[in-house]
C-alpha cells in the first residue's frame, strides 16, 4: 500500500501487513483513572514485564519500553532484564541520545541484540537530560552524532568521528550487533524542522502521535520529501491509545470512566512535569484536543480527553472492533505500518484489543520485512489477520 500526497509516494513496504505493537509503562503512567494514582499500577517490574510478556503471548510483534526521568524504571536495565524471558515480541527499545557515551552505549545495545537474537528496535529520543537545558537543534544534533558513531561501531572496523559534542578515535570490536545488515531499525518521532531532517537522513521509522488524518498525511508528505532529498525511503509509524468494546457505546463509556477523577488543574500539573512539556510535538496535541467537539472528538473515533492529563500521545481511538479495524485500515492505506497501542489500565486494554482487533489484522515484525535480521534466523511468519 502507498499513499500520495501532492505526487510524493508515501512510502510502505509491498505488504498489506502491519506492525501492531503495544506499550511497557515502565515510566510509572500506569492506572484506571488517570489523575487518581492507585498504588496497583505503580511502575515497578512485576506490572511492567507482566504486561510485555502477555503482549508476547498474545501476539503482538513489538511494545515500547520508553525512556523518562520521572519515577519509574531505567529502560536498558529493564529491557536486558525481560529480553530472556521473551519468544517472539520485539523490543523497542528507548535511548536519550547523550546520556551514555556513545560507545558505550554501541556495546549495550549489541549486547541486548544479540540478548534478543535480533528482536531489537532502537527509539531514538533527543529531549534534554534531566537538570539541562539544550536549544532544540543541538539536542538534534547531539542525537546525529551518537547515531554517526553508533552506525560506524556496527558496521566498520574502527570508529572515527569529530563532531560539536565527540570526538573519538578507536577500534570497533565490542560493539558488533546481532543484525549485520545495519544493525537495529532506529525509530524516531519529532516535528521540528532540525528533528525531521535527523529522521531523513539516519533513522527508519517515523513515529508520528495521533492527529486528524490530513495532519497526518501532511506530516508524511513532508518527511518522504526529506528523505529523498537524501536519497532514502521512511517508513511510518503512529503512536496512540485505544479503547475497543463491544458496542460503541460502552467504549464512549470507558472513555468517560477514564477521565472521570481528574480536574483541569490536576491535568495540567501531569502535563507539565515531562521534560518534553514545551515541545513541538506536544503544542499540536494540545492544538488538536482545542479543535475537538464538546464531547473530546476531533474526528470519527478519534478522541482527545487523554490529552487533558497526558503531555504527549494524547489521543485515542475509541470504537467497536469494526470502527477500530476500519480505522487502522484508513491508516494502513495512508502508509502507516506500524503501530503503537496502549489503554489503561495497560494489562485489561492489552488482552481486549488482542480480543477484539489483533486478530484481524495481518501482522508482520519490521526488521525481518526490512531484512536486519541474519539469514541464519528463521523469520516469524505473518499472522493470520483478515483485513476487513
Amino acid at each position: 500500500m502507498r499513499g500520495m500526497e501532492n505526487g510524493i509516494t508515501i512510502r510502505s513496504a509491498e505488504t498489506d501487513a502491519a506492525e501492531v505493537s503495544w506499550f511497557a509503562p515502565i515510566c510509572n503512567g500506569d492506572d484506571q483513572f488517570l489523575g487518581a494514582h492507585n498504588p496497583k499500577y505503580r511502575s515497578n517490574w512485576d506490572n511492567a514485564s507482566n504486561i510485555l510478556l502477555k503482549a508476547d503471548e498474545l501476539g503482538y510483534r513489538n511494545i515500547l519500553c520508553p525512556s523518562s526521568y520521572q519515577v519509574g524504571q531505567d529502560t536498558m536495565t529493564f529491557a536486558s532484564a525481560v529480553a530472556p524471558l521473551t519468544k517472539n515480541i520485539n523490543l523497542l527499545t528507548a535511548i536519550r541520545c547523550g546520556e551514555i557515551h556513545p560507545p558505550m552505549l554501541g556495546r549495550a545495545i549489541a549486547t541486548l541484540d544479540h540478548i534478543l537474537k535480533g528482536r531489537l528496535t532502537i527509539n531514538i529520543i533527543s529531549s534534554d537530560l534531566p537538570g539541562t537545558k539544550l536549544p532544540s537543534e543541538a539536542r538534534y544534533q547531539r542525537s546525529r552524532e551518537v547515531i554517526n558513531i553508533l552506525k560506524q561501531g556496527w558496521t566498520q572496523d574502527h570508529i572515527n568521528y569529530k563532531g560539536d559534542f565527540y570526538n573519538i578515535d578507536l577500534p570497533s570490536d565490542p560493539v558488533k550487533p546481532y543484525q549485520q545488515n545495519g544493525g537495529p531499525l532506529l525509530y524516531f518521532g519529532g516535528y521540528s524542522p532540525a528533528g525531521v531532517d535527523l529522521c531523513a537522513e539516519h533513522c527508519d521509522v517515523y513515529l508520528m502521535w495521533p492527529e486528524t488524518e490530513d495532519k497526518l498525511q501532511g506530516l508524511m508528505s513532508t518527511m518522504s520529501n526529506k528523505a529523498a532529498e537524501y536519497g532514502r525511503t521512511v517508513d511510518f509509524g503512529l503512536r496512540i491509545h485505544v479503547i475497543v468494546r463491544e458496542t460503541e457505546d460502552e467504549a464512549k463509556d470507558s472513555a468517560k470512566k477514564l477521565m472521570s477523577e481528574i480536574d483541569d488543574i490536576a491535568g495540567e500539573e501531569i502535563r507539565n512535569r515531562a521534560l518534553d512539556a514545551k515541545s513541538l510535538g506536544v503544542s499540536r496535541q494540545s492544538e488538536m484536543r482545542e479543535a475537538s467537539d464538546n464531547d473530546g472528538y476531533v474526528e470519527d473515533h478519534m478522541w482527545t480527553g487523554i490529552g487533558r492529563a497526558r503531555s504527549g500521545c494524547g489521543a485515542a481511538l475509541v470504537g467497536n472492533p469494526d470502527q477500530i479495524v476500519d480505522k487502522i485500515n484508513r491508516y494502513m492505506d495512508m502508509g502507516i505500518r506500524s503501530f503503537i497501542f496502549s489503554g489503561y489500565p495497560h494489562l485489561e486494554e492489552c488482552e481486549l484489543f488482542a480480543k477484539y482487533v489483533l486478530p484481524r489484522i495481518k501482522t508482520c515484525s519490521m526488521p525481518i520485512i526490512q531484512n536486519r535480521i541474519p539469514h541464519s534466523m528463521p523469520a516469524t511468519p505473518l499472522g493470520n489477520g483478515i483485513r476487513q
